[in-house]
């Protein structure tokens, strides 16, 4: 089989599969008006052009990693986007239908264990400062608390929060990868998602 046959193959069997996931996953993060299809194909194109494709098995995952960098990048050239956009990328936008709504509330769900689990200085942060949305001085007057010790409460509580949500996807992946027939003992090494 040559090089191009291969490629194909690899490209079919283990990256295509995840675009529909990958742009209903994009479709609840973006914004209104932002360019999901750009994304996508651009996704596509780069895992396509991947240097090493046979050590790239968890297919799902590097599209994944390789559409959230994408992300950061235009976030970072982009001077009208906030910080709280790049910051808030895992976060879920509510979308009219059902199967949104649900997928929504299971994501939710699924959040609020993860914060329940957090010390609870960091967790009474997180939840003044992304749910009530009271600012970083407000939030350190009513905990009598510096406006720095907030701060590093908040990055302990996103920090472990992203981290907590990354294992569960990764373990989720894994889970799927041996359901679709790859045997326990044959995993290579893939890519992971930076943090």
């Amino acid at each position: 089989m040559d090089d191009l046959t291969a490629r194909l193959e690899w490209f079919k069997a283990i990256i295509l599969p995840h675009e529909a996931a990958l742009r209903a996953r994009l479709r609840r993060l973006c914004p209104q008006g932002f360019d999901v299809d750009n994304l996508v194909a651009e996704s596509l194109a780069r895992a396509y052009g991947a240097k090493d494709i046979g050590r790239i098995t968890n297919g799902r995952s590097y599209l994944f990693a390789i559409a959230r960098n994408l992300m950061i990048d235009a976030a970072r050239r982009d001077t009208i986007v906030s910080l709280d956009f790049v910051a808030d990328l895992d976060v879920l936008r509510s979308d009219d239908s059902l199967e949104a709504a649900i997928t929504a509330r299971d994501e939710l769900r699924r959040l609020q264990v993860i914060i329940d689990t957090l010390p609870p200085q960091p967790r009474r942060v997180f939840l003044l400062r992304r749910v009530h949305d009271l600012s970083l001085n407000e939030i350190a007057g009513q905990m009598s608390l510096s406006v720095s010790t907030v701060e590093k409460h908040l990055a302990k509580a996103v920090m472990l929060v992203a981290k907590a949500v990354s294992e569960r996807e990764e373990s989720g992946f894994e889970r799927t990868t041996r359901q679709s027939g790859q045997q326990a003992g044959d995993r290579r090494p893939g890519f992971r998602l930076r943090r």
